[in-house]
C-alpha cells in the first residue's frame, strides 16, 4: 500500500512527483560531506538522481572528493536502471559511498561520481542545510527541507 503523498509547499518538491525510471539533473548549489571533522567532499558540480518515492541521491565529481581517504569496499549491488554499483570505505567506515564505473548509457553522466550515505558519515550539507539521512540502510537519498515524502526506505516501505 502506497502512503498518502504530502503536498509540497512553494519551493519544495514531492518525491512522488519524481519519475520512474529515474533521471539525472544538475544541482546548482553547493554540496559538502564532512567526516571526523574533515571535509571529504566539497562541490558546486553535483548531480542529483531523482526517483519516485526516494529523496534525491547526490553524485559528486571525483575531482571534488578526497579520494585518498577512500578504499574499495565490499561487494556490489545492481540497479535495474544504472547498472552495477561499486562501494567505497571512507577511512574506517565500511561502504560509506558508492559509484558506477560502467553505468548504463542513460546514466553515463554519473560515471565515476561518488554518492555518500548520510547514515554513515558525520555530516552532509546541501548549501547551508545539514541533511537528514534516507530512512533505512539501503537507499542513499538526502532529505532536506526542499523535499517532502513520505520516503521509501524505512520499515514497511519496501513494497511501495
Amino acid at each position: 500500500m502506497t502512503p498518502q503523498r504530502i503536498e509540497p509547499q512553494p519551493g519544495q518538491e514531492s518525491v512522488w512527483d519524481y519519475p520512474r525510471p529515474p533521471v539525472v539533473v544538475p544541482f546548482p548549489g553547493r554540496v559538502r560531506v564532512v567526516h571526523a571533522g574533515i571535509v571529504v567532499a566539497d562541490t558546486t558540480a553535483a548531480l542529483r538522481v531523482l526517483e519516485t518515492s526516494q529523496p534525491p541521491a547526490f553524485y559528486l565529481p571525483p575531482g571534488d572528493v578526497a579520494l585518498g581517504r577512500l578504499s574499495p569496499g565490499r561487494g556490489s549491488s545492481w540497479c535495474e536502471w544504472k547498472g552495477a554499483a561499486t562501494y567505497w570505505h571512507l577511512d574506517d567506515v565500511a561502504d560509506a559511498a558508492w559509484s558506477y564505473t560502467s553505468p548504463t548509457p542513460t546514466f553515463d553522466a554519473i560515471r565515476d561520481h561518488l554518492a555518500f550515505y548520510a547514515q554513515k558519515v558525520d555530516e552532509c550539507w546541501v548549501d547551508d542545510e545539514r541533511v537528514l539521512p534516507n530512512p533505512g540502510n539501503f537507499y542513499g537519498g538526502w532529505i532536506t527541507s526542499a523535499v517532502v515524502g513520505p520516503f521509501k526506505g524505512g520499515p514497511g516501505t519496501l513494497g511501495w
